[in-house]
């Protein structure tokens, strides 16, 4: 808590539509890459979206082809409108210096919208938390939904499902901390093997019953939702199940860049997905019975154990996608304010965005595994998996509209006209979602709201705290005057005390001065802010403001995607002419022992909720990379 981060307004003008601002790589590696991470999780939908439609329309009843053409007319609309037109040619262009994601369109749109941005705030805490959501569901259901391939070659593998699936996810969880480098080099041709494997696994079920291909005609999902009544809105939340990912599409801009994560979903990933629930369909068609697995039994016998390893290690690929996008999400909730901080170990030397976090693995390892032995089967996860993406869908399209109306500068009549019927459509979805929270939707709902209430009272209870430490504090500039005037006894070097509020004094100068009565030869003002965009460029990181001969106020500034190391960046200060020497430097913060005030801002139950997660927070030397050796803390009683 010694040095709450600031958010402040950057004035570096946000991009539209340069998805490609950081990527150096060549276009045909970036395609094979973002196929491998992007498209994971929404590649693996087909082991279960169809199977999960048809059971819930056909209910008591048989599987019949009218409704088989109508779901598959459902999932094939859904995919060209939600995730082309939606997120691959509209939002794709909605970047924040070529950053995706929920919460990089928070800090775009807040920034947009300006003071009155606190709605914008609540948007993205509820998108951020309901992605937890997804990060804890998706290994769960899509390792799930791979293993049991393995009930089709005899029905004694049935048993050994679960137990399978939970060696799987340990060893998944366990080699995290190792990095993702080595192994995301084999994900884009696993995944190109993948979609080229239910792509022509397909096509022999299309030639036997070619009257799937009317799918594509609209009529056939409209005629199904009139002729189905609430079965038909029933279903629709099982069709959403193949849409499921497309939440990744926006979160990667920032690694892949704009056009070949396009490129790949036009050119690969759509047409191989397009192909594959037809084909399923067909198969139904010619046997209603298959419904028990239309994916798997697509397949001759002898191909089924070598499409289950194939189809496991792609859910793998899936999982691990959505993994690093929670870690990727939770640094920027700390560098927003949003959540407290905690260890971010790097584990690559070259790729900034490839890092670890043991908490959040630990955290989601523990749900996944609780989620595999509570529910046991897909069929019965599926039920609870629609609701936190469908969630994200929808503040993602609100969100969207602010950015296109605000920074865009459309007018609001035709931003609105452009997001209307995605956010209808969204809002659809997300209520027959709903329909099945009894059924296991409860348990995103509960997750999501959890990491809810942790985001509001952490940033709540900050802001308490800040206001409340500047009450007490004294003006800097008053003191530095007071001090040239009738300065103490000077020692050697630098004294460098970071601060959250650069106005007044830093606590622990003050009480420096008040126990050691002494004064540095130079003293520093340290200032760490974090901007609303990705990244900061060198030339705009570093202000530095001279307040008298012996004291200066220095300002750091870091994007909300980069991890803030102060002596790396304070060693650029040199061009600004501060002579900086790590070895005669001591870096000065001050440690909060937070105790519940009698009136509070926040309920008593909010208080000690906030002072836990304070106290669980990871250590700001260590966060901020500060050698240890370098540091004095001083402690200070707080009551909040």
């Amino acid at each position: 808590m010694s040095s709450q981060i600031a958010i402040t307004a950057a004035e570096t003008p946000a991009a539209n539509g340069h998805g490609e601002a950081h990527c150096t790589a060549g276009f045909k590696a970036l395609m094979l890459g973002c196929i491998g991470v992007v498209y994971g999780d929404i590649g693996t939908s087909p082991l279960y979206a169809l199977r999960e439609a048809i059971v819930a329309a056909s209910g008591s009843g048989g599987v019949t082809t009218p409704a088989i053409l109508g779901i598959l007319s459902l999932i094939l609309w859904a995919l060209i409108i939600v995730v082309t037109l939606k997120y691959v040619v509209i939002l794709l262009r909605a970047d924040n210096n070529g950053e995706g994601g929920t919460l990089a369109l928070m800090a775009l749109a807040q920034r947009a919208v300006g003071k009155g941005g606190g709605a914008i705030v609540l948007l993205g805490i509820i998108s951020g938390a309901l992605f937890y959501g997804d990060a804890v569901l998706t290994p769960a259901l899509s390792v799930l939904s791979a293993i049991e391939g393995i009930k089709l070659v005899t029905t004694t593998f049935e048993h050994y499902v679960v137990p399978l699936t939970v060696i799987i996810l340990i060893v998944l969880f366990a080699v995290q901390s190792r990095g993702t480098a080595r192994v995301a080099a084999f994900f884009g041709p696993v995944m190109c093997v993948w979609f080229a494997v239910i792509a022509i696994a397909a096509v022999p079920q299309i030639m036997r019953h070619p009257e799937v291909l009317s799918a594509f005609n609209p009529f056939h999902a409209v005629s199904f939702m009139i002729h189905h009544g609430v079965i038909g809105f029933v279903t629709l939340g099982a069709v959403f199940l193949a849409v499921t990912g497309a939440e990744a599409l926006y979160a990667d801009l920032g690694h892949f860049g704009k056009r070949p994560i396009q490129t790949a979903w036009l050119f690969i990933v759509l047409p191989s997905l397009a192909l594959n629930y037809m084909g399923q369909g067909a198969l139904l068609i010619g046997d209603p019975k298959a419904i028990e697995n239309p994916f798997f039994l697509m397949f001759p016998d002898w191909a089924l154990i070598p499409m289950v390893v194939l189809a496991a290690l792609a859910t793998v690929i899936a999982s691990q996608a959505v993994i690093t996008g929670a870690y990727s999400l939770t640094r920027t909730a700390i560098q927003l304010g949003l959540m407290p901080r905690l260890e971010i170990r790097h584990t690559s030397e070259s790729h900034s965005g490839q890092i670890y976090i043991p908490r959040i693995n630990l955290l989601l390892f523990i749900s996944v595994i609780l989620l595999v032995l509570l529910f046991r089967s897909s069929s019965a996860l599926a039920s609870a998996y629609g609701i936190s993406v469908t969630g994200t869908m929808v503040v993602t399209a609100m969100m969207g509209f602010v950015v296109i109306w605000r920074v865009w500068k459309w007018s609001a009549v035709t931003a609105a006209a452009l997001i209307a019927p995605f956010l209808f459509l969204d809002l659809t979805f997300l209520a027959a979602n709903l329909l099945k929270v009894f059924e296991g939707g409860w348990v995103p709902l509960a997750l999501g709201g959890i990491v809810m209430l942790l985001m509001y009272t952490w940033r709540r209870g900050s802001r308490l705290l800040f206001e409340k430490s500047r009450k007490l504090e004294f003006p800097l500039v008053e003191l530095a005057a007071m001090l040239e005037k009738r300065p103490p006894q000077r020692v050697p070097g630098t004294a460098v005390f970071l601060t959250s509020d650069p106005e007044s004094a830093p606590t622990a100068l003050m009480h420096s001065l008040k126990h050691y009565k002494v004064l540095h030869e130079k003293n520093v003002i340290l200032t760490i802010e974090t901007a609303p965009t990705p990244r900061i460029n060198d030339s705009e990181r570093i202000r530095m403001e001279q307040l008298s001969e012996t004291f200066s106020k220095i300002t750091l500034r870091f994007g909300f995607m980069e991890q803030p190391n102060v002596p790396r960046t304070l060693a650029l200060a040199r061009k600004l002419g501060w002579q900086f020497d790590i070895m005669a430097t001591s870096f000065f913060l001050s440690r909060r022992a937070l105790k519940p005030a009698v009136h509070s801002g926040m309920p008593r139950w909010q208080d000690h909720l906030f002072i836990a997660l304070s106290r669980s927070s990871n250590d700001a030397t260590d966060y901020f990379q500060i050698p240890t050796g370098r540091v004095v803390e001083v402690g200070t009683q707080v009551t909040i």
